[in-house]
Parts: C-alpha cells; sequence; structure tokens
C-alpha cells in the first residue's frame, strides 16, 4: 500500500473530519480512506462533449419525424385549462 501526505488542511476541515471518524468509530486515516474509496466508486461525471454526443444522438433518432414546436405544445396544454 502508499503513503499519502495531505498538507495544509484546513482547521476545520481537519475537526470536521476528525467527527465523522469518532462518529464512525474509525480513526482519521480510516476515515480519509473511506472517504476517497468511496468518492473514487462514483462514476465519472460526463464531460461537456460526452453530453453534446449524447444530445446528438437522441436527436438522430427522431431525425425525419414530425415535430410540434414547443410554444404550441405549451399554447394547446394552456387552452385545454
Amino acid at each position: 500500500m502508499a503513503d499519502i501526505v495531505l498538507r495544509n488542511l484546513e482547521d476545520g476541515l481537519k475537526e470536521k473530519l476528525r467527527q465523522r471518524a469518532a462518529s464512525n468509530q474509525r480513526s482519521m486515516n480510516a476515515e480519509l480512506r473511506e472517504i476517497v474509496s468511496a468518492a473514487l466508486a462514483q462514476p465519472r461525471r460526463s464531460s461537456r462533449a460526452d453530453l453534446k454526443k449524447l444530445a446528438a444522438d437522441i436527436r438522430a433518432l427522431s431525425a425525419g419525424r414530425r415535430q410540434t414546436p414547443s410554444e404550441d405544445l405549451l399554447r394547446e396544454s394552456r387552452d385545454q385549462r
């Protein structure tokens, strides 16, 4: 296993970490390992390019189909009230 040194941690953050570790009955090092492990286990956030590609893929699914302008749909919905 590797060691990592965390420098210049604000006093307030260190105190929050100490309290969180105590409430979970862990050492501060064990709590930090848990926090890092949980953070890295989450899926990576999509980049702007990924989101643009996804939007293009979704638009391609409805290519060639008749589209109703959103303002028409809103007007119709308001008229039904």
